[in-house]
């Protein structure tokens, strides 16, 4: 039986996550914004007070301070959160107010704020094509190998042999697209297209709702429809196709994420199923005891994550600074000063608001309320 990592292991397995993650995102703007010249005054892994830290000899501040739960790159020029010059910008000399991040076009500016996101996933294709390298493209047919009794598959009449060609309307080729799409979809209703001795056949099959338990106690709900896959096929992979499978995870990982957090916006899924940084680090020190390929692994996924996450068009995350430079871009003049601020500052508060929540939801899944709740009881 494998024990719950101690305290000092999981704090050390989530700075080896989320430390490399955010210098690496911040890395891809601070290069990004070097091609197009524009001076850095700080680069920051953590927030807070700085710890440690240098002045390299172009003047930029590097340091690590005490929080290390993000980061950040200040351009000379870019003097607030939403990106506003400062009012001393106009009084610099011209040479200097060149090399700021506001004297760029709308275009660089997009592309210095992008790279950031888009590093975060070329890691996760870097990881990803590594793996498919060392241990081949394994791929399932989406074959009825057995219908588990007493299962949904059983009571539809689903048979060793039958191959599911779509689930809910949506294509299958794999066994894989198959345990993907169902479980994220407990208690769905769903149309299963099937072909049995060449004859296309279909039937209406409500997904069961399975509670799974993994080896460090963790409790999961997923979807299980109570099919056995056949046997696997492993295909090698050249240095040139690994990329592209890589870059196909990556995308069927983000395509998960979207439909996640689409469920939870429906009402679905229970919001309670977000998780935050204390569940980064409870999940960073499980992996690392099972040995290095998982940690790496769960490296990829949090890059990818990372990478969303700052995509989306929220005031305060870089697709916020994304979708104003594009409406900037097509009334080609900025948005308002003052309607910039109110849009951060709501940003700011849902940014807040959603750590709140994610991390109330943290202390839940660590058993404190109950805990606190046979106190009081």
């Amino acid at each position: 039986m494998i024990q719950t990592p101690g305290l000092l292991l999981t704090l050390l397995a989530f700075v080896l996550v989320i430390g490399p993650l955010v210098f690496v995102h911040e890395l891809g703007h601070y290069a990004a914004g070097r091609w197009f010249g524009i001076k850095a005054d700080v680069f920051s892994i953590g927030f807070g007070r700085e710890i440690a830290g240098w002045t390299d000899r172009r003047g930029t501040r590097w340091k690590v301070a005490w929080l290390p739960l993000g980061g950040y790159v200040k351009f000379a020029g870019d003097m607030n959160p939403a990106g506003q010059p400062d009012a001393d910008w106009l009084a610099l000399p011209a040479e200097e107010r060149a090399r700021t991040f506001q004297a760029k076009p709308v275009w660089q500016r997009a592309i210095v704020v992008a790279a950031g996101p888009v590093v975060n996933f070329v890691l996760a294709v870097l990881i990803l094509a590594g793996f498919a390298l060392a241990y081949g493209d394994a791929q399932t047919p989406a074959v009825v190998g057995q219908a588990m009794p007493g299962t949904v598959a059983a009571q539809v009449g689903l048979r060793t042999g039958d191959r599911v060609t779509a689930l809910g309307g949506r294509p299958v080729e794999t066994f894989e697209d198959m345990v993907r799409f169902v479980k994220i979809r407990a208690g769905e209703r769903v149309r299963v297209d099937y072909v049995r001795d060449g004859t296309p056949m279909h039937v209406d099959a409500t997904i069961a709702t399975q509670v799974q338990r993994d080896r460090f106690g963790n409790e999961f709900r997923v979807g299980l429809l109570g099919i056995r896959p056949a046997a696997p096929v492993v295909r090698q992979v050249g240095v040139l196709e690994a990329p592209v499978i890589a870059v196909q995870r990556t995308g069927q990982i983000v395509q998960m994420m979207v439909e996640t957090i689409g469920q939870i916006v429906s009402g679905r899924r229970s919001v309670k199923e977000l998780g935050g940084p204390l569940s980064i680090a409870k999940v960073s020190g499980e992996q690392i005891t099972l040995g290095p390929e998982a940690f790496v692994f769960l490296i990829a996924l949090v890059s990818i994550n990372l990478g969303f996450i700052n995509l989306l068009p929220v005031p305060m995350l870089d697709g916020g600074h994304l979708l104003f430079y594009a409406i900037e871009a097509v009334r080609r003049r900025p948005v308002a000063p003052q309607t910039m601020e109110w849009a951060y500052r709501g940003g700011l508060m849902a940014v807040l608001a959603l750590m709140l929540l994610v991390t109330f939801n943290d202390l839940g899944n660590f058993g404190l309320w109950r805990h606190l709740a046979g106190l009081i009881g």
